[in-house]
Order: C-alpha cells, then structure tokens, then sequence
C-alpha cells in the first residue's frame, strides 16, 4: 500500500475549480458500462479507418524490416500501457474521472496541466486529420455516383462537421455506447472489405513492377522515416483510457482490462493484415490514405468508404469530449452559470458550434491527411500513449514485491518511455518539414 504525502501539492484557482468538479463528478452515480462498452469505446478510440489506412504508406517509408518492427513494436508497447493505465484506477483510493485528474493525483499540478496540454494536442489534431480523411471518403462516394460533380472536398468537411455538431449534442461518452458499438462493428466491415480489395488489385498488378525500395534521396528518406513513426504512433492514439474507464461499473478495473484486451484483438485482426497487405499490394507507390490506391471493384471501395465514414463518426465524438468537457466545467459552473440567462443546452450548443467552426476551418484550408497524422501522433499521442503511463506506473508505486520483477519492470518502463521520447521528437521533424513542404506546393483550400 502506497502511503499518501502529508502535504498536498500546491493549487492554483484553477486547479481548485476543477477539483471542485472531481469532487462533485466522484459523488455522482457510479458508470454503469460493461467492459464489451469499454471495448466498443476503445476500439472506436483507436482502430479507426484513419487511424490504420495510412499504415502501408508508413511501412513504405520504413521498408520492411524497420517497418514491421516498428508496427508489431507499438502494438505491443500501446496495448501494455493501456493495461498500465487501467491498474491506477483509485490507485491511492479516489476516483480520477479523467486523464488529467489522474496526472495530477500523481504528478501534482504539473502533471495536469502537461497532460492538459498534450490532450488538447491529440484531440484537436485527431478530429483534424480524420475530418480530413471523412470528407475524402465522402468525396470518392459522391465522385462514383456523380462522375462531372462540381462539388469539392471542402464540401464534404463541411457537411460531415454538420453531422458532428448534432451529434455533438450527446451529453457525455457513455451515451455514445450504442454509436461506438456501430463503429465497432464499421471498423470490423472497412478493415474486411478494405483487406480483401487490396488483396484483389494487388494480384491484378504485374508484380514485376511493384518496387519495394526507399524513393527520394537520402535527406528525404530520412525525414519520411521520421513521419512514418509519427505516422504509427499516432494509429494508435488513445488519449482517453481515464475517462472511458470512468463509464465502467465495478470492478471497473477488470471490466477495463478485458475490455482494453477485446479491443487490441480487433486491433491485431486490422491493423497488421491491412498494413503488410497494402505495402505488399502497391509498394513503394501506395498513397498515404490506402483507400486512393485501390481501383477495382468499384463498388467494394464504395462499401469501404461508406464503413470508414460511419467509424469515424463515432470516433470524432470520443476525442472532442475533453475540451467539451474543459469549457463546460467552467461554463455551467454555479459561479459562471448565473452569468448566463441560456439553458445549459443552449450554452452547449454555443460552445460545440465554435469548436466545430475552428476544426472544419483547419481541416478544410490545409487538407494534408498525412501531415496531420504524423505531427499529431508525435506531438499529441506519443506522451499520453506511450510516456506518461510507463512513468506515472512507477510514480504511483504500484511494484510487485518480487525484487527480480520490479527491476525488470522498472528498466522495461523506462526504456519504453525513453524509446518513444525519441520516437516524438523525431516525428515532429519529419512532420513540420512535410506541412512545411506542402503548404509550398498548394494553395489554401487546395482540392486534394
């Protein structure tokens, strides 16, 4: 048992706000998920078609020794981290409703306001990229059935951003149960119908043309090996395991660890197939979003795309709920609320429309799919994926009193955690240099 400092890390007003909301959150009714919620909300958190489409490009910019390494390596670290996470649940006896709370019952103010910062990092760049990819697949759905359509793809960020907003009006994760279960099962029918495609177009290609080797010159196969771990890196992100395990009913430690450990079964049964598959189908030349590279049978691609908008729907609404949820605790707080004659749906509304007018702005002027993915996984995800729960796990103290095992788990955690701070640093270069070099080869509002 972990014994608790006599004197409690300093607050600021802030912090003391949102203690106030920690506290009344904990008295609340307990979550009443299952852990197969806690799956359909995790695998809709990270195996969305943006998430794994884009994993073939990255192992063309890895080859395939470091790109297989480099896949099978996250998925393992990401789904140890995650169990990680899901053990400091009342790790010193109180509810951490969110990942911030629980930065800060480890690390004091600092870690949550690090943590503040990294998850509006993940979240804002997250619901950028995969607005991104659902105006795109929007696009190729509107292209099939209307081959002179003059409409372009801001268009379709436009009106998936519409959806959203309405869909922005649920009150809280656990009332997206049933969407997320929707996604669960799109994420399911892309990663089948988008398998098999490119299964199909690759043994329709002349395999004596497909190319396997690095393109570009040495400069440039360095910094596409920098994007390319951001890139995986970020297929990974789940920057919310906190708040979804606070929608579990007891043992909601438990019902997590299997419902992490259902989901990273779908995970394993997408992510490797699709990424070895579509590296093995177009080589070298396959597109960042794999759906591009496929063109034949149309309407298997149409299905996939339709799966893919569907998942990411879903997955839109799990990541913009912490700055929802940032603004809200001060918005429709008792002291700020009598400021405002609105009903607190009225501010919601108010609140989610500005959030969703900044994203759709971002997504629709500098629609660079790939860009996006890397710098958010390398800025946004890596630290609260990979970092923070290898260190927080040995902050909080919780070893096995075997001696042999916690050293093994003391040298693994910070190898980890060192590892993957390299990883961050590396694909933020990779990726600045990329928006750098496509902000000078397209205009603003460039129809990709």
């Amino acid at each position: 048992m972990v014994s608790q400092p006599s004197t409690p890390p300093h607050f600021t007003v802030g912090d003391r706000e949102e203690a106030a909301a920690e506290a009344e959150a904990a008295a609340a009714e307990g979550g009443r998920g299952t852990w197969k919620h806690a799956a359909f909300h995790v695998a809709t958190t990270i195996a969305t078609p943006a998430a794994y489409a884009p994993l073939p490009f990255a192992l063309a910019s890895l080859g395939w020794p470091l790109g297989v390494s480099s896949l099978v390596g996250a998925t393992l670290a990401t789904w140890y981290s995650s169990l990680l996470i899901a053990s400091l649940w009342r790790w010193n006896g109180k509810k951490q409703v969110t990942y911030r709370h629980l930065a800060r019952s480890i690390f004091g103010s600092w870690g949550y306001w690090s943590v503040a910062f990294f998850q509006q990092v993940a979240s804002l760049g997250n619901n950028i990229a995969i607005q991104i990819a659902a105006g795109s697949s929007l696009k190729a759905i509107y292209k099939y059935y209307q081959k002179d359509g003059t409409l372009k793809l801001q268009h379709f960020i436009v009106f998936f951003g519409a959806f959203e907003l309405l869909l922005s009006q649920l009150p809280d994760i656990h009332s997206l149960r049933w969407v997320n279960a929707i996604c669960t099962f799109c994420t399911i029918g892309f990663a089948g119908t988008t398998i098999g495609v490119t299964i199909y177009n690759g043994k329709e290609i002349n395999r004596e043309t497909v190319s396997y080797s690095l393109q570009g010159s040495s400069s440039s196969k360095v910094f596409k090996a920098f994007n390319a771990l951001g890139a995986i890196a970020f297929s990974f992100g789940d920057a919310m395991l906190p708040e979804i395990q606070h929608t579990m009913r007891e043992p909601a430690r438990m019902n997590m660890y299997k419902g992490v450990s259902a989901a990273y079964t779908i995970i394993l049964l997408s992510y490797w197939q699709l990424a070895f598959c579509g590296y093995w189908a177009f080589g070298s030349d396959v597109e960042p979003y794999i759906l591009a590279s496929l063109t034949n049978p149309d309407w298997t691609i149409i299905m996939a795309n339709i799966f893919a908008v569907i998942q990411i729907a879903g997955c839109f609404q799990i990541y913009c709920r912490p700055t929802y949820a940032y603004f809200e605790d001060r918005m429709l707080h008792d002291k700020y609320a009598s400021h405002f004659p609105f009903s607190n749906r009225f501010i919601r509304l108010i609140l989610t429309s500005v959030y969703m007018v900044v994203i759709t702005l971002v997504a629709a002027a500098m629609p660079f799919f790939g860009d996006f993915v890397s710098i958010c996984g390398a800025v946004g995800f890596t630290p609260l994926d990979f970092v923070f729960p290898a260190i927080a796990f040995l902050k909080a103290g919780r070893m096995p009193e075997n001696s042999k095992l916690r050293l093994f788990i003391r040298v693994f955690n910070l190898a980890i955690a060192t590892w993957f701070s390299v990883v961050a640093v590396l694909g933020c270069i990779g990726a600045v240099r990329f928006i750098t070099e496509d902000i000078k080869t397209y205009k603003f509002f460039h129809d990709m």
